[in-house]
């Protein structure tokens, strides 16, 4: 009887199966980062004066209502002159780092011209932004406050001359019998800094209203004026004494002075003259008011202006 074969020993080497987990799971992770990184936007930097309530990891940047970045730090600036918030943006919100575009923070604001920001009293802070054209960019400059809406009225505009800006905001009402027929639209300081300026909107059916001779004055505030004859308190709409607002008038004399062309600068007094208050000059506008107009059907006006 012949002896059975000797067993043949493999010598090839065995991989470790307690390794297979540890590489899977590293190899997902690979996977994860790389796809994290593809969608990816870039990152920017954006120098703030003041970066309240800015927190890395929470405060994000909105576009359109849409999340479009995130921050991820917050340094101060060499020599303490602000803050730089340094953000990431979404893959789809790369074309917002571009020259142009400007960024701001959002706080919460309640007044008679609107309620802005009253999210962030729960979920802190936010960024805004509006995006520009220009070439790609990653060093932009905050804005301290939001931007002037962009107007889309055929209107025109005007700019007012004043020693000091008061309690006028952007937005404040702009008044005509204290009919509103326009909005203040940003306001900064004179070249030679010795007085303020301030751009108002006037919507398009009013803008004939104003003519080289109108006069206007700021409505907004508080006054109270005690004299020999008794106590007078300054008449305004409560809406302009809490965001200010604007008011003028037009001579009423004949021949009635040429409309202003748009850019035209008046001076802005911080109160109007008795006899301004009287003038009543006959100037044709085109009203906007749809319910001024007769119903086709019926040819009758709306039952709210009927006698």
């Amino acid at each position: 009887m012949s002896p059975p074969p000797l067993p043949k020993v493999s010598r090839a080497p065995r991989f470790p199966l307690i390794w297979v987990v540890p590489m899977l799971a590293l190899a997902i992770g690979a996977w994860m980062l790389m796809k994290d990184e593809l969608n990816r936007g870039p990152e920017i930097s954006i120098d703030f004066a003041d970066g309240s309530g800015v927190e890395a990891g929470k405060t994000t940047l909105l576009y359109l209502g849409v999340t479009a970045g995130t921050v991820k730090s917050v340094a101060l600036k060499p020599g303490l002159t602000g803050v730089t918030v340094h953000l990431r943006l979404e893959k789809a919100a790369k074309s917002l780092a571009s020259e142009g575009s400007k960024f701001w923070i959002v706080h919460p604001e309640i007044g008679f011209s609107g309620v802005k920001g009253l999210d962030t009293l729960v979920t802190g802070v936010r960024l805004n932004v509006t995006a520009g054209t220009g070439p790609p960019a990653k060093q932009f400059t905050g804005l301290e406050k939001a931007p002037a809406p962009d107007v889309v009225d055929e209107g025109r505009a005007f700019i007012l001359q004043c020693d000091r800006l008061g309690s006028l905001t952007t937005g404040a009402p702009v008044f005509y019998r204290e009919l509103k027929v326009g909005s203040v639209e940003a306001s900064r300081l004179s070249d030679d800094s010795t007085s303020v300026l301030v751009r108002i909107h006037l919507d398009a059916p009013y803008v004939d209203l104003v003519r080289t001779s109108t006069k206007f004055w700021n409505t907004g505030g508080f006054s109270f004026k005690v004299n020999l004859f008794g106590a007078e308190l300054k008449d305004t709409s409560l809406e302009s004494l809490i965001s200010g607002g604007v008011a003028f008038a037009t001579p009423d004399a004949p021949p009635l002075a040429p409309a202003a062309t748009a850019g035209t600068q008046f001076g802005l007094s911080s109160e109007p003259q008795p006899e301004w208050l009287k003038w009543s000059p006959k100037i044709p506008v085109k009203s906007p008011e749809s319910v001024f107009e007769p119903s086709r059907k019926t040819g009758m006006l709306p039952a709210l202006l009927r006698p």
